[in-house]
């Protein structure tokens, strides 16, 4: 029995026909003379002329599926991914160099302190309490180890053999939110030398070296002394000369022979020569030993104003130069690390910048005559012993106690 191609399974190769004649309704519903149906058996598909424009439009499709021509790809913005994988290229190449750099500014201070020369300053026997806040003893030394003969010509120097101490000062680095403070122990201070009897305290420092200082400047004080840095002429000079001079306003026309110098007043930029002389010379100074103290915390004030300049700190060169020179000048504690010298450094750029206090210890008498018979500076101990309990306890000054000699560190 034939099958019933209406009911019968459509295979993939069968013809799909689509019928596109207008079906016009007659008003009983039937279709019009020569009007089409989609369905094979309607008789009204009977006898349709060919090429009728009623005719069926067949589409078809066994095998083979209309090809339809690809649209042109049009060209947009860049995908953003490839923007994102641009952007965190350059990302990380600048993250590379920064870090890079700060490597270079943390191994350059690293590798110049490692290179320091270390001595014994650390007493023996019982020292003073250990109590908060930091204190150290800065000395700057007449050495001449290490300066050539036109060196010692050019500073004038001299040719004296032993060791002697131009500069001493107390740094205190307070823990309780005090300003830092730098005091001025001028080297003619007439003090007791554990086991020497009374003399200038400098003498201390000849007749036993940094141990010997810091056992004295600990009785006499009564403040426990953390931390020892020492500086030689020739380290102070080039140390200057790595950042191209130092700034300072001279107080009054300054010739001194022994010291080298011949200095206008008025502000200059000081070279290392011109600025060692500025720091050493007392003979023409009226106010003697405490004078050249004033001008060494003066100067200590613009060194490290100078140092932190941009102009230092990001050329790199001249970093590493300012460092190999700070360093090779320079002598420590066994005991004083990289973080100690740090702190020091630190106080006395808040001194420059008049965020701390530059003072020297009070005075009773500035040619005070010692039973040896030479002329000595002797402290008001009452006062003396107030400013050293006060650094001691760590107790926050905000300004100058009575009686001691301030010297601002601007040069403005």
């Amino acid at each position: 029995m034939p099958t019933d191609p209406s009911r019968r399974r459509p295979r993939d190769d069968d013809a799909y026909v689509v019928d596109t004649r207008r079906r016009v309704k007659r008003p009983d519903g039937g279709p019009l003379p020569g009007a089409s149906s989609a369905n094979p058996a309607d008789p009204g598909d009977h006898g349709a002329p060919a090429g009728h424009a009623d005719d069926d439009f067949v589409v078809d499709t066994r095998g083979r599926r209309p090809s339809t021509p690809a649209a042109p790809r049009e060209r947009g913005p860049r995908e953003p991914g490839r923007r994102v994988r641009k952007g965190r290229a350059v990302l990380l190449v600048v993250g590379l160099l920064v870090l890079a750099w700060v490597a270079f500014l943390v191994w350059v201070p690293v590798q110049a302190w490692n290179s320091v020369a270390r001595v014994d300053n650390i007493p023996s026997g019982e020292r003073p309490v250990d109590t908060s806040g930091y204190n150290y003893l800065l000395v700057g030394s007449d050495s001449r180890a290490g300066l050539t003969k036109a060196q010692k010509k050019k500073y004038a120097t001299g040719n004296a053999e032993g060791q002697r101490t131009d500069t001493i000062m107390l740094v205190h680095v307070s823990d309780s939110g005090g300003k830092p403070v730098m005091v001025s122990l001028p080297r003619d201070s007439y003090v007791p030398i554990p086991g020497h009897g009374s003399n200038k305290i400098n003498a201390a420092f000849a007749i036993g070296g940094p141990k010997l200082l810091t056992e004295t400047v600990e009785n006499v004080t009564g403040v426990h002394v953390d931390g020892y840095l020492e500086i030689g002429f020739g380290g102070f000079a080039n140390l200057v000369d790595a950042v191209d001079g130092v700034t300072l306003c001279v107080p009054r026309d300054m010739k001194d022979k022994k010291a080298g110098i011949d200095l206008k007043k008025g502000c200059q930029n000081l070279d290392g020569g011109n600025a060692l002389g500025y720091v050493r010379s007392r003979y023409e100074d009226p106010m003697g030993d405490i004078g050249r103290a004033a001008r060494q915390r003066q100067f200590l004030g613009a060194l490290m104003k100078k140092v932190a300049t941009p102009a230092t700190v990001l050329i790199p060169w001249r970093y590493k130069q300012t460092a190999d020179a700070s360093a090779a000048g320079l002598a420590v504690g066994e005991q004083t690390g990289l973080m100690d010298a740090y702190r020091v450094l630190q106080a006395m750029r808040a001194v420059s910048a008049d965020q701390g206090l530059s003072l020297s210890v009070p005075t009773a008498d500035l040619a005070y005559r010692t039973p040896g018979g030479s002329l000595a500076v002797k402290w008001d101990t009452e006062k003396a012993k107030a400013l050293f309990k006060a650094l001691k306890d760590d107790e926050p000054l905000t300004e100058p106690p009575p009686g001691t000699t301030v010297q601002g560190a601007t040069n403005s």
